[in-house]
């Protein structure tokens, strides 16, 4: 596998699971750093789910005011600072957080789609956006991983901008989750489908 399969699994058809395509900026982006297999395929899955939170958004709250194409973006390039510290990619760490987002910014990326990088795991940090929250949330329940907190905010979000109850929100919220998390074993078999590192 070499830095030319990198568009491959960022673009190609999955077969099983179903995924979209990454946007082409953000393919062209994993292939320039050689990112590593893992996280490309990471990235395709968080970016898949992100289009469906994004998707059910705009139809739910049509007046929740947000960015579709950052959050898509920001999925899709969450953790590319994982490409220079790819133990990350088996194991914890948050060095990938920054890294990521300086590494963005030096490929030209503007700092509005660059900050995914480094808030993706931050959603509590002043000044976080509903963009920077839905990708957040993106890269938990890709794997079904509910974190209540994280939610919590998605929902004060939804309901500040419709003035339905946060109950309401919460219900319908929590529906959409439990659905997208059913698709979880997929998603990560087809990750780990895929090598650590490439091949030398």
């Amino acid at each position: 596998m070499t830095a030319s399969d990198t568009p491959s699994i960022a673009m190609d058809d999955t077969g099983d699971p179903p995924l979209r395509p990454l946007p082409e900026r953000a393919a062209s982006l994993l292939a320039r750093v050689d990112a590593p297999p893992r996280l490309v395929a990471h990235l395709r899955a968080v970016h898949d789910v992100a289009a469906q939170l994004v998707a059910w958004v705009q139809r739910h709250c049509p007046r929740l005011e947000s960015d579709a194409e950052a959050v898509l973006f920001g999925a899709a390039t969450h953790d590319i600072g994982k490409a220079l510290h790819p133990a990350e990619l088996s194991g914890p760490g948050a060095r990938h957080e920054a890294a990521g987002r300086e590494l963005l910014l030096t490929h030209g990326v503007e700092a509005r789609l660059a900050r995914f990088a480094g808030t993706h795991a931050s959603w509590t940090a002043p000044g976080i956006g509903v963009e920077d929250l839905l990708v957040s949330l993106a890269d938990k329940v890709w794997k079904n991983k509910r974190v209540p907190e994280l939610e919590d905010l998605v929902v004060a979000r939804l309901a500040g901008a419709d003035g339905r109850p946060a109950w309401q929100w919460f219900m319908e919220l929590d529906e959409t989750l439990t659905a997208i998390g059913e698709g979880a074993d997929r998603r990560l078999a087809y990750q780990m489908s895929h090598p650590l590192t490439r091949p030398q």
